[in-house]
């Protein structure tokens, strides 16, 4: 699509950026990828875990793979243990955005933290939502199948390496993980035995049953955050000037659980990819067109 975001001959639009937002596990990284690469666009990464440097795995971080080319902003860019507050992400959020928008492209912010989300569009008098039209296109998933994909998600981490990543940061003495990347989930559940295996006195029965401990409050943990993330999102959508629309992702893991990779390709592609293509392309084209009908406006 060749065209000026935000910007058409004898119109005075705003400038538009799209949010992909949803709970962890539900798709948003290949959503935002796709938008911005149909839409010439770049990703400004949301996700407050994410914007550290390190444990890759743990934190879920979009390979260069996966990237598909596409520019990515504030992902992997602050040291480990650095402090980085809401308003910290609104002054680097909309400064990227706006880096972006001034080359001609479209903005897509990406990512599960909705306190950061929220602090960028709602904070200083509104000042974003003033600036710019935003469309906000929200991945969610019914809990029970989606707590099963985090589960497989997990099992799949851990055979990635999960466990050397948390091995290579692991600080038996002064294990703080309230700051920086040592507040993802899979750091502290890992705690008990990565100490374990250090000290040496436990058997490797005793090592394994510890292990499986940590996997299973990982997962849990996961399944926590993700209800508490959904809930955020709904309320946003019911905020004054969010037009937050429902993207429902069951379909998609119910096909790999029952139908297989190929499955899950396709439906992925027919329900969630092709709707929300239209819908993006309307918004950039035409402020205020409502979006296809298999996207459903977002719960109140």
């Amino acid at each position: 699509m060749t065209m000026e975001h935000g910007r058409a001959a004898g119109t005075t639009r705003k400038p538009k950026v799209v949010f992909v937002l949803g709970a962890t596990a539900t798709g948003k990284s290949k959503l935002a990828v796709a938008i911005a690469k149909r839409f010439d666009g770049e990703v400004v990464n949301a996700d407050k875990i994410q914007v550290h440097a390190g444990a890759p795995v743990i934190t879920n971080k979009v390979t260069e793979e996966d990237m598909a080319g596409v520019p990515h902003h504030l992902l992997g860019v602050l040291p480990a243990d650095a402090e980085f507050t809401a308003e910290d992400f609104r002054r680097k959020a909309g400064r990227a955005v706006a880096r972006v928008l001034a080359a001609g492209r479209l903005p897509v912010v990406a990512g599960g933290s909705n306190t950061y989300i929220e602090e960028l569009v709602d904070r200083d008098n509104a000042a974003f939502r003033e600036r710019y039209d935003a469309l906000f296109v929200w991945t969610d998933a019914e809990p029970e199948v989606l707590d099963w994909y985090v589960a497989l998600r997990v099992d799949d981490m851990v055979a990635r390496g999960l466990v050397n990543e948390a091995r290579a940061v692991f600080v038996p003495d002064d294990a703080d993980y309230t700051r920086g990347v040592r507040r993802a989930i899979g750091l502290p559940e890992m705690h008990g035995y990565l100490l374990a295996e250090r000290e040496g006195g436990a058997g490797e029965e005793e090592l394994l049953a510890l292990l499986a401990r940590a996997v299973g409050e990982i997962k849990e943990n996961t399944c926590r955050l993700a209800r508490a993330q959904a809930g955020k999102i709904r309320r946003l959508s019911g905020l004054e000037g969010w037009d937050v629309r429902r993207v429902d992702v069951t379909p998609v893991f119910a096909c790999m659980k029952d139908g297989g990779a190929a499955c899950h390709q396709e439906t992925w592609r027919k329900l969630v990819w092709e709707p929300c293509q239209e819908m993006v392309r309307s918004f950039l084209e035409a402020p205020g067109c409502r979006p296809c009908s298999s996207i459903r406006p977002a719960r109140r």
